[in-house]
C-alpha cells in the first residue's frame, strides 16, 4: 500500500502507531489486573506448540521427521504360482514367504492378511453400515442393496505348511496368526507355504476393487485382479503388528520384498502386471516383439502393441490352451496383474532423468475411444510431474488398465475408469475424467507405492498427497496437451481440476458438523471420504504452498518428505515435522487447525475509521491519561508534548480544518517531524494525506494469513499480505492503523480466493 514507503517514512509511521497503541495496551493490562479472580483455562491459543499430538521422537523417527539411526522395517519375499480359471471365474494361488524380521525384537507369531475375506459369505462387513429404505430407488440399486446375490469370495485356505509340515493358524475375519515353531529372532528369516483358491467377483456390481467385467455382447470377460494373495501385514516401531481388520473403505499397509511370480492364464489372453516380465519371447507374438522394440523408440507417440483388430479376433476365437507369463519386482510392497483375450495394448518411452520408463495401457475396445488418444499419454505425463516434485520414478513401467467404475492401484499398474456411452458419444466430463483417473491412479505409484505409509490408519497421507501432485499434474498436462481443452461447446482456459483451488472445498467446510471430521481421522470412519481425506488435504496442501509458504519453500521440503521416506513407512509426524525442519517455517498452526480440527476460514472487515491528529487535548485522551494518574496532560512532561486523536467521522471534527492535511492541527508533531528528519529527507517526504484504522474479524476458527486489496479514489489498488501471526495475540480480531497517501474506497479480503473463506458477505467494505 503507498503509505510512506521509504524507510525514514517507515519509522514515522511506527512512532504513530506506537503512540495509537500505548493507550490500548495499558487498558488491556488493567482489564487483567481487575478480572485477576477469573477462572483459568488451558491454552487455546491456535499458535501453541502440537507437542501433545505429537508422538515423542525417539532412536528410530527423529524431531526432525527424518528416519533414526535405528530405524527399520521387515521385508517379505514371495514365490508365487498363479492360475486363473476363466471359465469359472476362479483363482488358483501356491506361495512361499520368506519373511524377514529386521526388528530389535522377538517374534512369536506371524500375521497375514487375507483381504479377499470381506466378500465371504459371512463377512461382518456386510452388517457394518446402518441401512433403510428410500422413497424412490432404481431397480438395479433396490436390488443390489437389499436384494444382493448369495456370494462367497472370501479365501478357501488349503494349507499352511513349512517344510511340508504343517503350522497351526487362526483366522479373524481378515486377518490370519500363523503360529512359528520358535520365536523368530533379530535378524532371522522364517519361509513358510500356502495353498488357496477362491471365487472372483463381478467388480461392476459393487465396484469391489478386484474382480472381473463380463462382457455379454461377446461372452468374455476382462480381469483386474488384486488383493488376491495372501499378504504379510506389516511391524513397526509405531505400533507392533498392524492389527485393523479391512472392511473396505481402508486400504492398505504392506511391507517391501521381492517377488517372483508366474501366472498361467488362456493362450490368447493379453495380460501386464507388476514387474518385469522375464519370458517375454515366449508370450509374444512375432508382431508383438517387432512393435514393442519400435515402442522402446518413440518418446512422443504411442505404438500399438495389439490393435483392436486381433483383439476382435481373440473375442470369436477363444482358445483353450494356457500360457504361463512370468514375472519378477524387486523392492515393491504388492503385486496385481489385468489379463483378458478383449485388450488392445500401447506402449510409449518416457525418459525419467537418466533412465528409460514404458508407459503403456490396455483397454478393451469399448473404450478405444478415448484410450488410444489419452490413456499412455496421461501415464506419461503423470511421471514426469511427479518426478519433477519427488523423486525419479525408479522402476521401469506403469501401466494403465482400463477398468469400468474403477480408479485403483496397485505397484507399476492402475485400473481407471472412462468409456464413451453405449452409442459411442463422449462427454467432455468423461474425456477429462478420465485423464484425471489416469493421472490419480499412476501417481499412486510414488504415494503409496514408494512412500509406503499406512492407507489403513491414515487415508489423507496416499490420498491426498497423490492428488495434491494430480492437481499440479492436471493444469500442467493442460498446457502440454492444449487439445484436452477443447470441448463440444466451449474452449476451456485451464484443465478442469475436481479438487485442489480452495473454492473447490468451501461447501464441504461449512457444512453440517454431524458429517464432518478432522482428517486426523481413520477412513473407515469418515462419513465424506472424498472431500475429507482427498479434497480437504489437496486444498490445505496448495494454499500451503501457494499462500502460506510459496512454491520455493514447499517444493524444497515436500521433496525432501519424499526423499527421506521413499521405500520405507513413514507417519503423519514425519510428514509434518519433515515440512517444518526443510523449510525453517513453524506450521504448527496449521497443522492444528487444518488437520485436527473441523474449523473452516471466515475473515471479515469489521469496521473502518478515519481520524485527524490535534494537539488540544481531548475527553478521550485525558480519560485514558487519568486512569494512569496523569490529570493534567498540558503541564505533564511525559504527556505535554502529544499529539490526540479525533474520529473524523465525529461532531467533535465538525470545526477542524484538515484541508488534505491530517496533521494540520498538530502543530507540534510537524515541528517535531523537521527536527527528525533531515532537510534532504523532508523534501522526500509525501505527507499522509489519510489516517484509518481497520478492524478485521475472524468469525471462522482457522486461522490464515490475511489477504487484503485496498483500492483507492484514483481507482488504482494494490494487495497487503499480512502474515498468519497477526492473530496470535487476538484470535478474534486485529486492527490496522494505516497512513495512506490516497483515499481508500474498497476493502476486500481474499480477493483472489486464495484461502477457502466459507463466507464472502463480509469480505468487502465499500466507502
Amino acid at each position: 500500500m503507498k503509505h510512506i514507503s521509504m524507510m525514514q517514512k517507515k519509522n514515522f509511521l511506527n512512532l504513530f502507531i506506537i503512540f495509537l497503541t500505548l493507550g490500548q495496551m495499558g487498558f488491556a493490562q488493567q482489564k487483567s489486573f481487575y478480572n485477576k479472580d477469573e477462572e483459568g483455562h488451558t491454552n487455546q491459543n491456535k499458535f501453541r506448540q502440537l507437542y501433545d499430538e505429537f508422538a515423542t521422537p525417539n532412536i528410530y523417527r527423529t524431531a526432525s521427521g527424518a528416519p533414526g539411526h535405528a530405524y527399520y522395517q521387515n521385508t517379505a519375499d514371495y514365490v508365487m504360482d498363479i492360475t486363473l480359471d476363466d471359465e469359472n471365474a476362479k483363482i488358483y494361488g501356491e506361495e512361499t514367504i520368506t519373511y524377514t524380521n529386521n526388528s530389535p525384537d522377538q517374534l512369536r507369531y506371524l500375521w497375514v492378511q487375507l483381504d479377499q475375506n470381506v466378500r465371504s459369505k459371512d463377512s461382518k462387513a456386510h452388517d457394518r453400515n446402518s441401512s433403510s429404505f428410500a422413497p424412490i430407488t432404481k431397480v438395479e440399486s433396490f436390488a443390489s442393496q437389499h436384494m444382493p446375490k448369495e456370494f462367497d469370495g472370501g479365501f478357501n485356505i488349503e494349507y499352511v505348511k513349512q517344510n511340508g509340515e504343517d503350522l497351526d493358524y487362526t483366522i479373524n475375519f481378515t486377518m490370519m496368526r500363523v503360529e512359528l515353531p520358535e520365536p523368530l529372532k533379530p535378524g532371522e528369516s522364517f519361509a513358510f507355504s500356502m495353498k488357496w483358491n477362491y471365487k472372483l467377483i463381478d467388480h461392476t456390481i459393487n465396484n469391489d476393487r478386484s474382480g472381473y467385467e463380463y462382457f455379454k455382447e461377446d461372452d468374455n470377460r476382462a480381469y483386474v485382479i488384486a488383493q488376491f494373495f495372501p499378504r504379510m501385514a506389516v511391524y513397526n516401531d509405531k505400533e507392533g503388528w498392524q492389527n485393523y481388520q479391512f472392511w473396505g473403505a481402508g486400504e492398505y499397509a504392506l511391507p517391501f520384498g521381492n517377488y517372483d511370480v508366474k501366472i498361467t492364464v488362456p493362450s490368447d489372453h493379453i495380460m501386464d502386471a507388476t514387474g518385469e516380465l522375464q519370458n517375454r519371447k515366449k508370450v509374444f507374438s512375432r508382431k508383438m516383439m517387432e512393435r514393442y522394440e519400435e515402442a522402446k523408440k518413440s518418446f512422443d507417440e504411442p505404438v500399438v502393441i495389439v490393435n483392436e483388430e486381433e483383439a476382435i479376433d481373440a473375442e470369436k476365437n477363444k482358445s483353450r490352451r494356457t500360457k504361463t507369463w512370468e514375472y519378477k519386482a524387486e523392492n515393491v510392497r504388492d503385486f496385481a496383474f489385468a489379463s483378458s483375450r478383449k485388450f488392445i495394448w500401447d506402449m510409449m518411452n518416457v525418459k525419467i532423468g537418466d533412465k528409460e520408463v514404458m508407459a503403456a495401457s490396455l483397454y478393451p475396445k469399448e473404450g478405444k475411444a478415448l484410450w488410444e488418444k489419452w490413456g499412455t499419454r496421461a501415464v506419461a505425463s503423470t511421471l514426469k510431474t511427479f518426478s519433477k516434485h519427488t523423486f525419479d520414478y525408479p522402476y521401469h513401467k506403469a501401466v494403465a488398465v482400463h477398468a469400468k467404475d474403477q480408479g485403483m492401484e496397485y505397484p507399476m499398474i492402475s485400473w481407471n475408469h472412462g468409456r464413451p456411452d453405449e452409442n459411442g458419444n463422449i462427454s467432455d466430463k468423461v474425456r477429462t475424467g478420465m485423464v484425471s483417473v489416469i493421472i490419480h491412479e499412476t501417481g499412486h505409484n510414488f504415494f503409496p507405492m514408494i512412500v509406503n505409509s499406512d492407507e489403513r490408519q491414515w487415508g489423507w497421507m496416499d490420498e491426498g498427497l497423490n492428488t495434491f501432485l494430480q492437481y499440479l499434474t492436471e493444469q500442467n498436462f493442460g498446457k502440454e496437451y492444449p487439445e484436452i481443452l477443447k470441448g463440444k461447446k466451449q474452449t476451456l482456459d485451464k484443465f478442469p481440476s475436481r479438487r485442489g483451488e480452495p473454492s473447490k472445498i468451501v461447501n464441504y467446510m461449512k457444512g453440517d458438523q454431524e458429517d464432518i471430521v478432522p482428517i486426523m481421522t481413520n477412513p473407515e470412519n469418515v462419513k465424506q471420504l472424498g472431500n475429507n481425506a482427498y479434497g480437504k488435504t489437496t486444498t490445505a496442501l496448495n494454499i500451503l504452498r501457494e499462500t502460506v509458504m510459496g512454491p520455493e519453500l514447499f517444493d524444497y521440503a515436500f521433496k525432501e518428505y519424499a526423499q527421506r521416506w521413499m521405500f520405507k513407512h513413514p507417519t503423519p509426524e514425519d510428514f509434518f515435522r519433515t515440512m517444518e525442519d526443510a523449510s525453517g517455517v513453524d506450521l504448527d498452526w496449521f497443522w492444528r487447525g487444518w488437520f485436527y480440527t473441523t474449523d473452516y476460514v471466515d475473515i471479515g472487515v469489521e469496521s473502518v475509521s478515519r481520524y485527524v491528529l490535534t494537539s488540544t487535548p481531548t475527553e478521550e485522551g485525558k480519560a485514558l491519561l487519568k486512569r494512569f494518574g496523569i490529570r493534567n496532560p498540558d503541564k505533564n512532561p511525559k504527556t505535554k508534548n502529544s499529539v490526540y486523536l479525533i474520529d473524523l467521522d465525529s461532531d467533535k471534527s465538525k470545526n477542524l480544518k484538515t484541508e488534505g492535511n491530517p496533521f494540520k492541527n498538530a502543530p507540534n508533531l510537524q515541528e517535531y517531524l523537521k527536527e527528525y528528519y533531515s532537510e534532504d529527507e523532508m523534501k522526500e517526504i509525501e505527507m499522509p494525506k489519510f489516517i484509518y484504522e481497520v478492524t478485521f474479524n475472524k468469525p471462522g476458527g482457522l486461522v490464515m494469513p490475511l489477504i487484503v486489496k485496498y483500492t483507492y479514489a484514483d481507482e488504482t489498488s494494490e494487495i497487503k499480505r499480512y502474515p498468519v501471526q497477526v492473530w496470535r495475540k487476538n484470535d478474534k480480531a486485529v486492527t490496522k492503523a494505516i497512513l495512506s497517501l490516497k483515499e481508500i474506497v474498497k476493502i476486500e479480503i481474499d480477493p483472489k480466493a486464495e484461502t477457502a473463506d466459507v463466507n464472502l458477505e463480509n469480505n468487502v467494505w465499500t466507502k
